[in-house]
């Protein structure tokens, strides 16, 4: 007899380096999972950067041309610096520029300091000072034109509310929007007040992140509210003071509204043509649409070259 030989048994299972069919169906289900949440996310992406291209790229790279070109008779041919030229030739140019300036510089006074005394005070209220948020912020709920329309009727100079307060206290009555010396001004009021709302939450909201043990040691080296404000306040909230700073040159420099409806856009002699104004004058009342290109282009420049300065500023400082 010869002797039994041993077999090897039969695997019935897949060998470990081969996974089995339920593994198999999990990391398919894992991988598809993936791929469909890949796809959402990337779907809401792309419609994102098509609205912003649509509505932000493609305008800024439009002016871009049609600050070269100039349009006559329906058609349209290459200009060169010609629209330029005529923009930095037109007086009307400097004046929009200085109006500009000075708007910027009130705005920064009244709109920048005003928001952030007021923050300091909100944030001294133990009680109700969500119904002060509220009272704050209700301006800037308020449709701009019809807060402007507002001020416009406080400015009339016969039966206007600021001159009736005047009259009270036994002053003379303003020309409020008609004087060359107070349209710029007025306008500025009305914008700070419109505009104040969100800025004031801001710095509430910062104002509130600050340890109150920084408080407590500033009371008891004997510091007043001025010096706590200026020693701790101030350090603690110099970053969000800096980018709100940034941002209000950039909003004042584009100002359009509020001169365009409280003094219709020129005002006295002038006093009030803003940049923007001035490019919708040359768009809108003269058809000069390559001018209109080439001084939104200068803005641009000019509000590009400031936000880099001001980084790098911010910067060193940091350093």
């Amino acid at each position: 007899m010869s002797a039994p030989t041993l077999s090897s048994p039969k695997t019935t299972g897949p060998g470990p380096g081969h996974p089995g069919p339920a593994r198999r169906d999990s990391a398919r289900e894992e991988f598809l999972r993936a791929v469909r949440r890949n796809i959402s996310a990337h779907g809401f992406l792309i419609g994102a950067v098509l609205c912003f291209s649509l509505f932000s790229w493609y305008p800024m790279v439009r002016e871009f041309v049609l600050a070269f070109q100039k349009t006559e008779d329906g058609r349209t041919t290459w200009a060169g610096w010609s629209n330029l030229t005529y923009v930095f030739n037109d007086p009307a140019f400097w004046q929009a520029w200085r109006n500009t300036a000075l708007f910027t510089v009130l705005a920064l006074l009244l709109g920048f300091a005003v928001p952030f005394v007021v923050a300091v005070v909100l944030n001294e209220f133990r009680h109700g000072q969500g119904y002060l948020r509220l009272l704050v912020y209700l301006p800037v709920m308020l449709p701009p034109v019809a807060s402007v329309l507002l001020f416009k009727y406080f400015y009339d100079p016969g039966y206007g509310l600021f001159n009736r307060i005047l009259d009270l206290f036994h002053l003379p009555a303003q020309q409020w929007l008609q004087d060359t010396g107070t349209a710029m001004l007025s306008v500025v009021i009305a914008a700070t007040w419109m505009n104040m709302g969100g800025a004031t939450l801001i710095y509430l909201a910062a104002l509130q992140g600050i340890p109150g043990e920084l408080y407590e040691a500033a009371e008891l080296d004997g510091a007043g509210l001025l010096r706590k404000v200026w020693h701790v306040t101030i350090p603690q909230t110099r970053l969000i003071l800096s980018l709100l700073l940034l941002m209000q040159v950039i909003a004042t420099m584009q100002v359009f509204t509020e001169p365009f409806l409280l003094t219709n856009g020129a005002g006295p002699e002038g006093s009030t043509t803003t940049v923007v104004y001035l490019i919708y004058q040359y768009a809108f009342n003269f058809n000069n649409y390559g001018s209109a290109a080439a001084l939104g282009l200068v803005l641009l420049v000019v509000l590009a070259g400031f936000s880099a300065v001001y980084v790098r500023l911010s910067r060193s400082s940091e350093d």
